[in-house]
């Protein structure tokens, strides 16, 4: 697979329960896509919501490119939309009306040369559901921390 990987959403996985992972393309302007290459992008607080019949990715930034002139008119957090078929943005809508779940993306990358999305379909996590996935996290790492300490020992 040839991806070059821009930015991760690193807590998505911590704050999220993640049902359904899938990939978009997203419509940047000229500007965007030279700074996305600088790695100036940041998924951090970003969302998506279906408006219209069309998903918009919404509060992630992308930093203004360097080499550029006019920089007046330029928002870094502007509302960008994300490309999918219509039949998927219908199949996502009937899961998105289902209780406490929303779109989130967890990383950008370029593939072949475009820009993509890859979003989840998630659920927010409880304040116990992440200490006990912290904690599974946690003995799963000592657990193999001492096998690897036993096996050097015999």
């Amino acid at each position: 697979m040839n991806q070059k990987i821009i930015c991760q959403n690193k807590k998505a996985r911590h704050n999220y329960q993640i049902s359904d992972i899938f990939e978009t393309g997203i419509v940047l302007r000229g500007n965007e896509v030279k700074s996305l290459r600088e790695g100036k992008g940041n998924l951090i607080d970003s969302y998506a919501i279906i408006k219209e019949g069309e998903m918009f990715l919404l509060n992630s930034y992308i930093g203004p490119y360097s080499h550029t002139t006019n920089q007046l008119d330029y928002d870094p957090r502007r509302k960008r939309k994300l490309l999918l078929h219509k039949a998927e943005i219908r199949r996502l809508q009937g899961k998105i009306d289902e209780k406490g779940f929303s779109f989130i993306p967890l990383k950008m990358y370029f593939k072949s040369g475009k820009a993509k999305v890859e979003m989840a379909l998630a659920k927010g996590k409880r304040l116990y559901d992440k200490r006990e996935s912290l904690k599974r996290k946690t003995l799963n790492r000592e657990m193999e921390r001492e096998g690897a300490i036993r096996f050097r020992r015999g």
